[in-house]
């Protein structure tokens, strides 16, 4: 019968997976998207993937691997996409991770900020980070993640005036700022002038009430927006790390969905 191998098809007489890769201790060994810790019988057309653990495969194998630990004909689309993620605090830097770890092509982030320390409360900083661009600085973890993806880290404030420049590459772009007048410029900017570009906005992920209010809805058919739409940051309700990094969930999800053609909210 025949199977894929780490990409390859292999004719092969055996019949189980560890009979196919009979040194299989010490490595990594996914079926059909499982990891496999026992024996499982194979099939004819059965998708294998075999890594060693601790070590950095080369780029075939490993996108092998991530298109092997997602749904079928997932990896092969999101490869191809392109996303713009316009500020990289708490949203943006979760969105980021979350999108190259589902193996997005090519993310484009953006922020004039540095990083502080009153950052490292909700955001994907280090402390060795604090007072490198943030772009620069999410740019390098996220090569850490995956090696091979491609990232354009621009270090410049969004205007009204370069919003729709600084995006024109990207047909999805990601929304991630705290103030409402750079959330109001960036969306007004990109719809008006990209007629082909989708924006996934965030609004309302302040505070410690239950994450289960925050939400992805459609407004428009080129705007979505997530969070539960009325928490803003005030005193005594900041931005906190896990009602953040939900909203940024939503957001990356629906990014996701978008690539895929799957059915609006």
């Amino acid at each position: 019968m025949t199977v894929t191998v780490n990409g390859q098809a292999l004719e092969t007489g055996a019949r189980s997976l560890f009979a196919l890769v009979p040194d299989h201790a010490g490595k990594v060994v996914i079926l059909n998207g499982f990891q496999a810790a026992d024996d499982l019988p194979l099939a004819e057309g059965d998708r294998v993937t075999v890594i060693e653990k601790g070590v950095l495969p080369p780029q075939d194998i490993l996108e092998d691997m991530m298109a092997s630990r997602h749904s079928p004909g997932v990896f092969e689309k999101v490869k191809q996409a392109r996303v713009g993620i316009a500020g990289l605090g708490g949203l943006g830097s979760h969105i980021a991770f979350a999108l190259a770890r589902t193996g997005v092509g090519h993310l484009h982030l953006v922020d004039f900020d540095t990083v502080e320390p009153s950052n490292l409360n909700r955001q994907c900083y280090r402390i060795c980070d604090l007072g490198k661009p943030k772009a620069q600085a999410l740019a390098e973890q996220l090569m850490e993640v995956n090696p091979y993806l491609s990232i354009t880290a621009d270090c410049v404030r969004v205007t009204q005036d370069n919003a729709a420049s600084l995006f024109s590459g990207e047909p999805i772009v990601c929304e991630a700022f705290d103030a409402p007048d750079a959330k109001a410029i960036l969306i007004d900017a990109v719809l008006s002038a990209c007629p082909d570009h989708v924006v996934v906005a965030a609004s309302g992920m302040a505070g410690y009430d239950s994450c289960n209010d925050i939400c992805t809805r459609r407004v428009t058919s080129r705007l979505y927006l997530c969070g539960d739409g009325k928490t803003a940051a005030r005193p005594g309700c900041g931005l906190m790390a896990p009602r953040v990094s939900v909203c940024a969930g939503h957001q990356a999800n629906m990014v996701l969905r978008l690539i895929l053609g799957e059915p609006s909210p």
